[in-house]
């Protein structure tokens, strides 16, 4: 209110990953367009960095690479600044995120935030996940998950126990790949107590988690607790843009497998065609680009003589569903998500169609009955 841009942005960057987590979004997309408003995006690195973080885990992929490529020329254009070391550590965690160049890239960008961290004194598992995550798609299994592990535990020991869940997760489907479902089970498990513990469980690592228990409940014969995973995934699919093209496409990947063993093609369909957007995109994504490609030659071979459910539903039109429990109406949706009226429009009759609804307030109780939406 008293127009400080140094003071708002010292307390931004403090405030920011607080508010994030108690789901704040308003707030925090205000704070970002006020300070970007007063040409406060290439001033402040670290608040930059924030954002660039925060807009990807919220699914705006368009703002998170925007912010993102300000704090890459901030490291390139101050290469002798005294507080480089925090904020290069920072500029090369946000590039390993975002994996625009691929996962080559990835593994580089991930190893330097590993060292620059270490060397700013700087205790977070968010590097060494990155790292892991990148060793595990170039085939390097065992190096990942020894990174994945270390993720884990400084996770936990930080604070940051969303971290951890994920690292967990991606063990843990490390594991089903080599065979190992006794670990594998006991990793999915962890993963859902610690992304409880960590109250993200609408978060973008939720997909993830949910794909890993719902393979191992498929393994041990439990369908009705995979199921129960797979709609939970349905809510948070929308989160998972190009902006993490890694966790986008693996956490599909691993959806897709379950939706298959459970006889549902269209619910896989309608995965592989995100898959195959994310990779027209980001087509470097190492060893998940051939599992995608495994996956289309099995989905081509396979015959469903059902209708397209809500297992269908695709990101777009889970991200409007809850919009249409409120009061908003399809343009005032439209302006929301910044789509046209007609979009939405479209996207809603494709919704009523999948869900066997024939109204607006048929498909919301419909959507709470399936438990795609709250009560």
């Amino acid at each position: 209110a008293a127009g400080d841009v140094d003071m708002a942005a010292e307390l931004v960057q403090e405030l920011a990953v607080p508010a994030r987590r108690q789901g704040r979004v308003t707030t925090l997309v205000r704070w970002f367009r006020w300070l970007d408003d007063r040409d406060a995006i290439a001033r402040y690195p670290m608040v930059t960095a924030l954002a660039a973080l925060i807009y990807a885990w919220m699914g705006r992929p368009a703002e998170a690479a925007r912010w993102a490529r300000a704090v890459d020329r901030w490291d390139q254009e101050n290469p002798v600044r005294p507080d480089r070391g925090v904020i290069g550590a920072w500029a090369a965690l946000v590039r390993a995120f975002a994996c625009q160049h691929g996962i080559a890239q990835m593994r580089i960008d991930a190893d330097q935030a590993v060292r620059r961290f270490q060397e700013a004194g700087i205790v977070t598992g968010a590097a060494a996940l990155l790292q892991g995550i990148a060793r595990i798609t170039s085939g390097d299994l065992d190096g990942g998950d020894a990174a994945l592990a270390d993720a884990a535990r400084l996770g936990q020991q930080a604070g940051t126990d969303g971290i951890a869940a994920e690292a967990m997760a991606v063990r843990s489907l490390a594991a089903m790949a080599r065979g190992d479902w006794v670990r594998a089970e006991d990793l999915a498990g962890q993963a859902r107590a610690t992304l409880r513990l960590a109250a993200e469980e609408d978060s973008y690592i939720a997909p993830l988690v949910c794909a890993a228990e719902a393979r191992a409940a498929i393994h041990r014969g439990d369908v009705e607790a995979a199921r129960r995973q797979l709609v939970s995934a349905q809510r948070a699919r929308p989160l998972l843009t190009y902006a993490i093209p890694h966790v986008a496409v693996q956490a599909r990947i691993e959806l897709t497998r379950a939706h298959l063993a459970l006889g549902d093609t269209a619910g896989a369909r309608t995965l592989l065609r995100e898959i195959d957007d994310l990779l027209r995109r980001c087509p470097h994504l190492g060893t998940l680009v051939d599992e995608a490609e495994a996956l289309r030659a099995r989905i081509g071979a396979e015959r469903d003589p059902r209708a397209p459910g809500a297992s269908s539903l695709t990101a777009a039109e889970l991200r409007i569903l809850p919009l249409l429990a409120t009061h908003l109406s399809y343009p005032e949706i439209a302006a929301e998500l910044f789509v046209s009226p007609n979009t939405v429009k479209s996207q809603a009759y494709s919704i009523f169609r999948k869900l066997g609804a024939s109204s607006r307030n048929e498909a919301v109780i419909r959507s709470r009955q399936l438990e795609l939406l709250d009560g």
